[in-house]
């Protein structure tokens, strides 16, 4: 006899009890890779990105999408992974800071953050990155005041908000001569 049909009707043995409670794996094409994680479609994209993937750039400011500290770009747009939950992404491309260049090929933007000295603790920046990425896909030549709307949603505690305005403006007049 099995546990199952010792247990009283409608009861679940253990093992059915643990299953239930067992994630499930999600598929996501993350920097151009898929790649499978255990979690359950609730879990926001943030916490699988930097628990599951060791993808530290995304960081966790404010946990209601007020700040931006986490946002990553889904099939180009920005958004705030903090609140955004895996199973609605389902085969969206997902862009995070890792993705955008490397030390030894930085991303135009990357680069002009680094000449324009535009990181003070860097909490911030690589939302303000992402986000000015998404923005200058979008306008490759955005005005300075086009630049401060786009970003007006990132926060940068340090103030360092000239700079980086700066640095978005460098990276479009940068990105126009390629």
């Amino acid at each position: 006899m099995t546990q199952d049909a010792a247990s009283p009707r409608g009861a679940k043995s253990a093992d059915t009890a643990r299953e239930a409670h067992d994630p499930m794996t999600i598929s996501l094409k993350v920097n151009g890779a898929t790649v499978s994680v255990p979690a359950e479609p609730d879990t926001p994209l943030l916490y699988v990105l930097r628990n599951d993937l060791a993808l530290n750039g995304a960081k966790f400011g404010c946990g209601l999408s007020q700040c931006g500290a986490c946002t990553v770009l889904v099939d180009g747009q920005p958004v705030r992974s903090c609140v955004a939950p895996i199973g609605s992404l389902g085969s969206s491309e997902i862009t995070t800071i890792e993705g955008l260049g490397t030390v030894q090929k930085p991303h135009p933007l990357q680069q002009a953050f680094i000449d324009e000295q535009a990181a003070q603790c860097g909490y911030c920046i690589n939302g303000m990155l992402m986000t000015a990425k998404a923005l200058l896909d979008r306008n490759p030549h955005p005005s300075e005041t086009e630049v401060r709307q786009g970003l007006a949603a990132n926060l940068c505690r340090c103030g360092t908000h000239n700079r980086i305005i700066r640095a978005v403006l460098r990276a479009a007049d940068a990105m126009g001569r390629t």
